[in-house]
């Protein structure tokens, strides 16, 4: 099979932990990678926001990444992308008229906008995933949500206009249906985590070095909605403990970053910024062992659409203490795999902290069963049967949508 990834402002190829580079760049590079293992030819489009980038290049065997010229090859933040976007799916239209994909993948609103337009002459059908929804967004940021104001009603568009739906949990299956999308009209396939990368082998030595007996992990982009400053807060009820936060620009670049400066104000009133460390940018090759020295890993955001950290944690044998919101009510059982908390709660985060590290055997046993969790239902492999299996109904059955999705 033919397969079209479209992601606008999530390139494969994009280094994690900026503002727009997170999990979805990681779920469109695992997933076409594994569903080239499985048989299938795999093409991402991006958006090309450097003017030296070239116009393909290989990701992995049976995966291409073509650079898109949509807007000035310069980067930009993906909520003012809207306006390429007639752009980008023009561009598709005419790169997919000599031979059309069977099908096209588009990752976020605004690809599905793309996509769509691309498609539709060739009667190519489009799958969606939408990894956020506006809904949720507007929620939880109210007046600093710098979305388009159409998002909403758009999304809702694309989602019906779309062959299928791909949902990434339970709560987003009910999000859409309040949104006027019939639930029989999604599917949901989780993230997934790469298995024999995040392993529970034991490290050598920790890295960085441990300075107090135990060491909790968070990591992810370094935004304010990641409940970082939460974590921080809880530490201050956590003796003998050290916090590491893993995300953002690099190390050498954090003097100058805004949240950065915000988490170490935080730390500072709280008593714990000599057990509080902003790591900055990890490198990917170095987060399977990273995660590994932790004995906690903390997932603490005020709201997540899926969250791929909890994930990395379990295959890695580490439990995970999170708050119960999104993706990570489905990932994290409670009190089988980690704990789940409520969102900006720093003392029942504490609380539940403090029970786990009192316990080493409750530890193990927690780790354990996430790393089977995370072989059973989280696997790269898994995850891409599920995918292909939605694939192959969308491509038998496929009606060509008409009318424009704007």
């Amino acid at each position: 099979m033919r397969i079209a990834m479209v992601s606008e402002h999530a390139s494969p190829l994009a280094v994690l932990g900026g503002p727009d580079a997170g999990g979805q760049n990681v779920y469109v590079a695992q997933l076409s990678r594994a569903l080239a293992r499985r048989g299938h030819q795999v093409t991402v489009h991006t958006r090309r926001d450097a003017p030296g980038l070239p116009d393909r290049t290989a990701l992995a065997p049976g995966v291409t990444v073509e650079h898109v010229p949509a807007g000035p090859a310069e980067p930009l933040p993906k909520d003012e992308l809207y306006p390429c976007m007639g752009e980008f799916g023009a561009h598709l239209a005419r790169s997919w008229s000599a031979a059309p994909p069977d099908v096209a993948h588009a990752h976020f609103w605004m690809s599905g906008l793309a996509a769509l337009d691309g498609a539709r002459p060739h009667g190519v059908p489009v799958v969606q995933t939408f990894h956020a929804l506006g809904t949720v967004k507007r929620r939880h940021q109210g007046e600093r949500d710098t979305s388009p104001a159409r998002r909403v009603a758009t999304e809702r568009r694309i989602a019906l206009a779309a062959a299928r739906v791909l949902a990434t949990c339970g709560d987003e299956v009910a999000e859409l249906s309040a949104m006027g999308v019939p639930p029989g009209h999604t599917t949901v396939v989780p993230c997934g985590v790469d298995t024999d990368e995040f392993t529970p082998r034991v490290a050598p030595a920790a890295d960085p070095p441990r300075r107090h007996p135990h060491r909790l992990l968070a990591a992810g982009r370094l935004v304010p909605r990641k409940g970082f400053d939460v974590a921080i807060r809880a530490l201050a009820a956590v003796p003998g403990t050290e916090l590491l936060i893993a995300g953002g620009p690099d190390a050498a670049l954090l003097a100058a970053d805004d949240e950065a400066a915000r988490l170490l104000a935080v730390a500072g009133e709280h008593g714990v910024a000599d057990r509080v460390r902003l790591l900055g940018a990890v490198g990917h090759e170095r987060m399977p062992s990273l995660v590994r020295s932790t004995d906690l890993m903390l997932a603490t955001p005020a709201y997540e659409p899926f969250g791929i950290v909890p994930l990395e944690a379990m295959a890695s044998g580490v439990p995970v203490v999170a708050t119960g919101v999104g993706g990570q009510l489905d990932s994290v059982a409670d009190r089988v795999t980690g704990r789940l908390v409520p969102p900006g709660d720093p003392a029942a985060l504490a609380d539940a902290v403090r029970g786990l590290l009192t316990s080493g055997q409750v530890r193990a046993a927690y780790g354990a069963a996430g790393r089977r969790r995370a072989l059973d239902r989280f696997s790269w492999s898994r995850v891409a049967e599920r995918v292909e299996h939605v694939y192959a109904k969308v491509t038998a059955g496929h009606r060509v949508p008409t009318g424009v999705v704007r």
